[in-house]
């Protein structure tokens, strides 16, 4: 018997955050950039679905690093 679980909770998938809009606003803010300018995912993609994700909506990714810790990057969600 096959189990489903959820994508998100694979040990090779990164921390996926969908923020608020007033958190993505700030993003925006601190780097000085619109939203189109943040790298693109798609509202189809697994754990996008999973979290809920809407086309407009920011998602921060956090990945682990062997020499950062730690490495965040933010997605705008698109069609």
């Amino acid at each position: 018997m096959v189990t489903k679980s959820a994508v998100k909770d694979h040990e090779l998938v990164p921390e996926h955050v969908l923020l608020s809009a007033e958190e993505g606003v700030a993003v925006l803010k601190t780097y000085g950039i619109e939203a189109p300018q943040l790298p693109k995912i798609h509202v189809s993609d697994p754990v996008a679905k999973e979290i809920g994700a809407k086309v407009g909506d920011i998602i921060r990714v956090v990945r682990r690093s062997p020499t950062a810790k730690q490495s965040i990057f933010y997605r705008l969600v698109i069609d």
